[in-house]
């Protein structure tokens, strides 16, 4: 390769983190200070750093690339390039029923979930993270999740592995399922005996409040396991399955299909995450 040639993905992942960072300060300085918080449906939330949060990282990551468009979670998608928004292009959800057309081959995406864990962080429970993933050709190439609590950043780039602040990171494999502990949300009418099923065979679950900081947490094994039977959106799995992936672990739907579709409806995705050897399991339990 050229002196000057540089690796694929080698500027991205860099200013992905500082977009994050930058989010996550604005979190920490209002963290137990919100001024405003609106319902955006029965259970859920949005604050006024959801907002402020993304616009912080969209304009970070529109000055180093502003051919790229962007999904992100309260804003929606922008349908164009990010230079034609700015000079007034429609932006937003595509379609009443949250579906959303696959991405061009040639069109850089960046799905962004600016604050996961929200009602976390409204209520000022300690758990929440940046997500910032980018897409292209139609599957995540960079994925950046950042807890600003534990000033953690962990990070990935596809087939190159994954790191936590700065240093790799591989899912370690336990060998009995007794002993694993598992992110594990099946929350699904009629679903009952298959989570008890899981329940019997592993150690214990937990359940955080935010699936892409547990989803990212399968990356270093600080969770053996990630299983939501749906609720998922893009901007939820986009950056942590990713990272999943490159630890190593296995990442598919319910039905053990591939886990990233860039037509996905919104709160439309389950996912089942796990060691290669524990993973059929699981979906075997689920079946």
């Amino acid at each position: 390769m050229p002196k000057s040639a540089q690796p694929a993905h080698a500027v991205e992942p860099s200013v992905a983190s500082d977009a994050a960072r930058l989010a996550g300060r604005l979190q920490l300085e209002r963290y137990e200070r919100l001024e405003r918080i609106v319902h955006k449906s029965q259970f859920d939330v949005v604050t006024e750093v959801d907002t402020l949060s993304e616009q912080l990282i969209i304009d970070t990551l529109r000055a180093a690339f502003p051919a790229d468009a962007f999904l992100a979670e309260e804003s929606g998608r922008s349908h164009v390039t990010g230079a034609a928004n700015e000079s007034g292009a429609t932006r937003g959800r595509a379609g009443g029923n949250g579906a959303r057309p696959a991405a061009v081959a040639d069109q850089r995406l960046w799905v962004i979930d600016p604050l996961d864990g929200t009602v976390n962080y409204a209520n000022g429970i300690p758990v929440f993270c940046v997500s910032i993933g980018l897409v292209e050709g139609g599957q995540p190439v960079v994925g950046v999740i950042y807890d600003p609590l534990r000033d953690e950043l962990f990070s990935a780039v596809a087939g190159a592995g994954a790191q936590l602040d700065g240093q790799p990171i591989r899912h370690p494999v336990k060998d009995k399922m007794s002993d694993l502990v598992v992110s594990l949300a099946v929350s699904r009418r009629g679903w009952l005996s298959r989570e008890r099923a899981v329940r019997q065979r592993i150690r214990v679950s937990r359940v955080m409040g935010s699936a892409a900081l547990a989803l990212a947490y399968v990356g270093n094994g600080r969770f053996d396991g990630f299983i939501q039977a749906g609720g998922l959106s893009l901007w939820d799995i986009c950056a942590a399955g990713l990272i999943a992936v490159e630890g190593g672990a296995t990442v598919t739907t319910l039905g053990g299909g591939p886990w990233f579709d860039i037509a996905s409806a919104d709160r439309s995705i389950g996912l089942v995450a796990a060691a290669p050897a524990h993973h059929r399991t699981f979906l075997e339990l689920l079946a």
